[in-house]
């Protein structure tokens, strides 16, 4: 296992307009509480700029927000757009069989099930999904989506913007897993809510499927 730290490169002053591009992950996104007060996010991404990876963002009782990332390229991606006290290299597996998912990253393993699709995601997979994965949709739900106490665009670090278009919800029932050897106890609200960018998942435990999108600069003209 390797301890990598991640500084996002500083600013300089641009010669021309930057050119931005859009990058998308589809795939799920996985937010659980726990008793312990560590909250887990999970991206599992079969489809991304960086093949199938997943990652997982986790933060303590205590405040410390550690990320785990499969590469030393996918964590500084991710370690540019959001905000950790420490970035981890290490192999993420996740595993899923109808509605039990199995995730394994450095000292964390972590098992739950979801249960069927809530009122919530029969209204997104309503929503034809290429309309559901455009950032103007996501913005067009945005004012909706903050009642719901997410949010679906927003700013990140280093100028980049992002959209969440999510498609499908179903509630995670039951949860167990342990986080440095210690049971993380039962799953709970995440609450307060995670502080790596500029929202959290929601409050319930619940995997989404969404497609995000990131614009990032690329340069000057």
């Amino acid at each position: 296992m390797r301890r990598t730290w991640v500084r996002a490169a500083p600013a300089h002053p641009a010669a021309g307009p930057a050119r931005r591009t859009r990058l998308r992950f589809d795939g799920w996104i996985a937010g659980i509480g726990t008793s312990s007060g560590t909250r887990v996010v999970l991206g599992h991404w079969p489809r991304s700029p960086f093949g199938p990876i997943s990652d997982v963002m986790l933060e303590r009782a205590d405040g410390h927000r550690l990320l785990m990332a499969p590469s030393a390229e996918v964590a500084g991606f991710v370690a540019a757009t959001y905000v950790f006290d420490e970035v981890l290299v290490v192999p993420v597996s996740v595993r899923t069989g109808g509605d039990v998912w199995t995730v394994t990253a450095a000292s964390l393993e972590l098992r739950f099930v979801t249960g069927r699709r809530s009122p919530l995601g029969r209204l997104l997979r309503a929503v034809p999904p290429a309309l559901a994965a455009r950032p103007a949709w996501a913005t067009a739900v945005s004012p909706l989506a903050r009642l719901l106490g997410v949010r679906t665009r927003g700013s990140a670090r280093a100028g980049r913007r992002e959209w969440y278009g999510a498609r499908d919800l179903h509630p995670i029932t039951t949860a167990v897993g342990t986080y440095e050897g210690e049971d993380l106890g039962c799953p709970a609200r995440v609450e307060p809510p995670v502080r790596f960018g500029f929202g959290s998942t929601p409050r319930k435990p619940c995997v989404v499927r969404v497609t995000t999108t990131v614009a990032v600069d690329t340069g000057t003209d």
